[in-house]
């Protein structure tokens, strides 16, 4: 009987795994075909990266005569370099469309790679000006979003709260722009993952649970960017009811 039960939970297994691979390339397929339309230089780029990666292999195995032996892995390395210029391109596609609307910053904080405890929205305006908390081995970064003339004085408020709870903890602020003082949206995440790591885990496990006391000012951020065109009055009064 429990033979039996082993064997249905292992076929059921693969099926949710072979489930699960074909829903990824289709939405690989999908990602892939919403880029062509948006980036025409795409199928150039993949297919010229498999044709010179593939031709220089040729031709060094031509000088030791093993050309046919190299030639199949320079088309798998050459593949490989056209997945890295397809997920490179994507990436830059997105950020391009989400910099400058409401709700990029925090989207872009919440999808980086690594232990970041991020909080968005610790403090909004009914501009949805924003200001939003990051922990992690570097200490506390705050990084805010939105009119540089309304997020200045947003983020020195939120600076001081959060320094009166932490003590020598260090802590890093941000705003998100175009400006010399400013980080574009693209760079953010790079940013953050070069700064030095001062904490280790059991001390950002305390230092997150010392901030938890602080909690929001204000009403929570769209999730994600904002389309273009969405009605920015209908957020607005929300935020105010709140």
């Amino acid at each position: 009987m429990a033979g039996k039960q082993d064997k249905e939970a292992a076929k059921l297994a693969k099926q949710e795994k072979r489930a699960a691979s074909k829903a990824k390339r289709g939405q690989l397929f999908e990602a892939f075909k919403m880029q062509r339309r948006e980036d025409p230089m795409l199928i150039p780029w993949m297919a010229g990266s498999i044709i010179v990666v593939a031709g220089v292999l040729f031709g060094v195995g031509f000088i030791f005569n093993l050309q046919w032996t190299l030639l199949p892995l320079g088309i798998v390395l050459g593949l490989l370099l056209a997945v890295i210029i397809f997920g490179r391109r994507v990436q830059k596609t997105v950020y391009s469309k989400a910099d400058g609307q409401p709700g990029a910053g925090a989207w872009a904080l919440e999808n980086m790679r690594g232990n970041w405890r991020v909080t968005p929205t610790v403090a909004v305006t009914t501009q949805l000006d924003a200001v939003h908390r990051v922990l992690g081995a570097p200490g506390v970064i705050l990084v805010a979003e939105g009119a540089p003339h309304r997020v200045k004085a947003l983020l020195s408020q939120e600076k001081k709260r959060v320094s009166r709870l932490i003590g020598d903890t260090p802590i890093y602020d941000y705003t998100i722009g175009s400006g010399e003082t400013e980080i574009p949206l693209k760079k953010l995440q790079g940013t953050l993952m070069k700064l030095p790591r001062n904490l280790k885990p059991p001390q950002v496990d305390a230092l997150e649970a010392k901030l938890a006391a602080l909690g929001s000012r204000g009403a929570a951020m769209p999730k994600g960017p904002m389309p273009a065109g969405a009605k920015m009055r209908n957020v607005q009064r929300t935020i105010r009811r709140r």
